[in-house]
């Protein structure tokens, strides 16, 4: 098909390449993740966090209680469990109204000590073999990007990154 008139040609010329519709929507992607990402990450901890500690209050509901109860028996859980049931609805809710962020960074990271202590004190539990771990490894080893997760929102906090900065 032969192109006939110079308006055809303007159009074909204008339309944009397959390449630049490409980085056309990975900047519109890029400039919501900047305004709205740190809201995203914080929204979703305050859902994880808040879910899991509410399964916590229901005897029986939370699929880690049993491991709980087994790697950390030495303590007094009977008390400790439904307080830390608490404890994560309310770093949820910090999360979710983002009153305090640093309070609320600070407990989580806390919390997050407890959890992965079982790695050191009872890694048996952990691996079948090093470096294969169980079920229950994998529910801890992901808290690792829990932290990572909210050591950037700390730095967003602290006012570490802004618009006009790239990640690197």
């Amino acid at each position: 098909m032969a192109i006939t008139t110079t308006s055809e040609l303007q159009r074909i010329a204008v339309r944009p390449s397959l390449t630049a519709r490409y980085f056309q929507i990975e900047g519109l992607a890029v400039s919501l993740l900047a305004k709205h990402g740190f809201t995203l990450l914080r929204l979703s901890i305050a859902l994880c966090y808040i879910w899991f500690g509410a399964l916590k209050l229901v005897p029986g509901a939370s699929p880690i209680e049993g491991f709980i109860f087994e790697a950390m028996g030495f303590l007094p859980l009977a008390f400790l469990y439904p307080l830390l049931a608490v404890w994560e609805i309310a770093v949820g809710v910090g999360f979710l109204t983002n009153k305090f962020p640093r309070v609320t960074i600070f407990l989580m990271l806390m919390q997050m000590g407890g959890a992965m202590s079982p790695l050191i004190l009872r890694p048996d539990l952990i691996f079948t073999t090093f470096p294969a771990y169980t079920l229950v490894g994998q529910y801890i080893v992901k808290d690792f990007i829990l932290v990572a997760a909210a050591l950037v929102l700390f730095v967003g906090v602290r006012g570490g990154l802004t618009d006009g900065e790239k990640a690197r």
